[in-house]
């Protein structure tokens, strides 16, 4: 790999609870990735956006407030239409397991509860992107 993996870290919606985004944001970089963090309050459009401006690798979604059965089927689907099927789309929060199973058949990766170890998640994305981008 010729540069760090690149990470989109985002809070869709009216969720205003951040603490968690920032400290993934946080480990991630200290595990050696590059990460844009773009604050509270993005809508899909803008997660998307963002991650095209930024070249990402990787679109991490923290989300609390129970919508992730919105935001992450808008998001994969944008990032669909606009040809980003090598960008990981992955995430955390509180999330049912039959929720998780009906993302993941979307095309969503992984999706990481509350207290996951942030090595487990850091691990997790540099070998999705290892195994399918082209560096």
């Amino acid at each position: 790999m010729n540069r760090p993996v690149r990470v989109l870290i985002a809070k869709v919606g009216l969720d205003g609870h951040d603490r968690g985004a920032k400290i993934i944001a946080a480990s991630l970089r200290d595990a050696g990735m590059e990460v844009i963090y773009t604050g509270l309050r993005q809508t899909a459009d803008m997660v998307v956006n963002a991650a095209l401006q930024e070249d990402v690798d990787a679109i991490g979604i923290s989300i609390l407030s129970g919508a992730h059965m919105t935001v992450f089927p808008k998001v994969i689907a944008l990032m669909k239409e606009k040809g980003m099927n090598d960008v990981l789309l992955t995430g955390g929060g509180i999330i049912p397991e039959d929720d998780r199973k009906a993302l993941r058949e979307l095309g969503v990766g992984e999706l990481f509860a509350p207290g996951t170890p942030t090595a487990d998640i850091a691990n997790y994305i540099k070998e999705w992107v290892k195994t399918h981008r082209n560096f």
